[in-house]
């Protein structure tokens, strides 16, 4: 729950145009407790979430992946 709390804050931060480094950082803190706790690293992680994600074809647009098909 306090990584949703802590998107809520960032998601709050950019609508407003504030300094969003802060809400980056603490969501970091948060998934990396978590990661500790599930005997997890970040490389573990990162590692399944590019293989599932690899593959897939399509386009950035104005920042958002936009999957072949859907666009």
């Amino acid at each position: 729950m306090k990584l949703v709390q802590e998107a809520g804050e960032l998601s709050d931060s950019l609508c407003k145009g504030k300094d969003i480094r802060d809400d980056i950082g603490d969501m970091m803190v948060v998934l990396i407790n978590i990661m500790v706790r599930n005997n997890l690293t970040m490389e573990d992680c990162l590692s399944v979430a590019y293989n599932d994600i690899k593959n897939r074809k399509g386009k950035m647009i104005d920042g958002i992946f936009v999957k072949e098909g859907d666009d």
